[in-house]
């Protein structure tokens, strides 16, 4: 089991520096100046100038190539003089002259915008995708299991072609139309009933006491848009394992001794069939924070997806490419976690 995680975790790591050397020669040939943006578009040219050093953009793209990679990287070389110590931090492992190799948290430059630390930034918003993300999954999960359930056990009945017909259409629906749909619909043609708006925060903060207080109606509407699609994987993936478990022999030997239908179905073909589920489930949740970019955009939520399209709109570039590098991370990072917890959960899966 260490043998394999340490080979997938050296994948991952392989698979993330190919992510930033794409991402920083896509970023460094669109147009921009992050002088101007950082100084004001009417700063003199001497400004500019130290700004540019500063960020190491009078350097050739290779060498800067090189330093993005080298900042970006948990463990980096890095001046051992008070400034090094104050940007990187970390924990010295190699002292080598005047550098040292730094076992650090990676750093992802800063805001072309607002100057502050582009991981700070994401950090700041991060929760707010993570909360979406697991409350559409939770919301899949639940309601697409129970109707794979109800799908298997009445095989090409009038409810199983329905609920094919329907998961068939969430599977085929994109998520910013379905949250369009959602949002007009009961945040605003409907809000009078279901009490929902179409914006809103996750904390909101009363305008007369000032005490802040958690909103849970607000990440009804955002959370339902963006669990649509594994919604309907889930139904589907839930109800072609049952039916494939319930055709097992040790399902008609357990009735045969006189095990009610429902215990059979609830302790013995339930639990071996929720194996491929459990590892969908597990692997849909990175998706899921990548695809609430634009759910957030629509209901104005504030998450990662916020912060960057506002960044792509402004040509802040070090928060786009942060961000990008955050949510790559996070799909190595919950793959492997995946891989793990499936070959835990089902002893026949061998790692080799």
């Amino acid at each position: 089991m260490l043998t394999f995680f340490l080979r997938r975790l050296g994948q991952g790591l392989l698979v993330l520096v190919g992510v930033a050397c794409t991402v920083f020669f896509l970023f460094n040939v669109l147009p921009g100046d992050p002088a101007a943006l950082l100084a004001g578009q009417r700063t003199d040219l001497a400004t500019k100038a130290a700004i540019n050093a500063d960020l190491g953009l009078d350097q050739p793209l290779p060498r800067r190539l090189v330093g993005y990679l080298n900042d970006v990287s948990p463990l980096g070389l890095h001046p051992r003089d008070s400034a090094g110590r104050a940007r990187y931090g970390g924990l010295t492992v190699l002292p080598l002259g005047p550098q040292a190799l730094v076992l650090k948290v990676p750093y992802l430059r800063r805001s072309f915008q607002s100057n502050k630390d582009v991981l700070s930034i994401l950090l700041d918003y991060f929760p707010g995708t993570l909360w979406l993300a697991l409350a559409a999954m939770l919301i899949a999960s639940v309601i697409g299991v129970a109707l794979g359930v109800l799908a298997a056990i009445r095989p090409q009945s009038a409810l199983d072609r329905a609920l094919v017909t329907t998961s068939v259409l969430g599977i085929s629906v994109p998520s910013f139309v379905a949250a369009i749909i959602i949002a007009v619909t009961f945040g605003f043609y409907w809000s009078r009933w279901t009490g929902l708006s179409l914006t809103g925060q996750l904390f909101e903060t009363d305008p007369f006491t000032g005490v802040r207080h958690l909103a849970l109606r607000n990440l009804l509407l955002p959370a339902v848009a963006l669990g649509v699609r594994p919604l309907a994987v889930i139904t589907q993936l839930t109800r072609s394992s049952m039916l494939d478990v319930l055709g097992q022999d040790y399902i008609r030997t357990a009735r045969a001794k006189g095990l009610s239908y429902r215990a059979t179905v609830l302790r013995h073909a339930l639990r071996n069939a929720l194996n491929p589920v459990v590892t969908a489930v597990s692997g849909w949740l990175a998706s899921l924070m990548a695809g609430a970019f634009f759910i957030e955009y629509i209901f104005n939520w504030k998450g990662l997806g916020t912060v960057t399209l506002r960044a792509v709109e402004n040509l802040d570039f070090p928060v786009v490419m942060g961000a990008t590098l955050f949510v790559a991370a996070l799909f190595v990072l919950i793959n492997i976690a995946v891989d793990v917890l499936y070959a835990v959960l089902d002893p026949r899966v061998k790692i080799s």
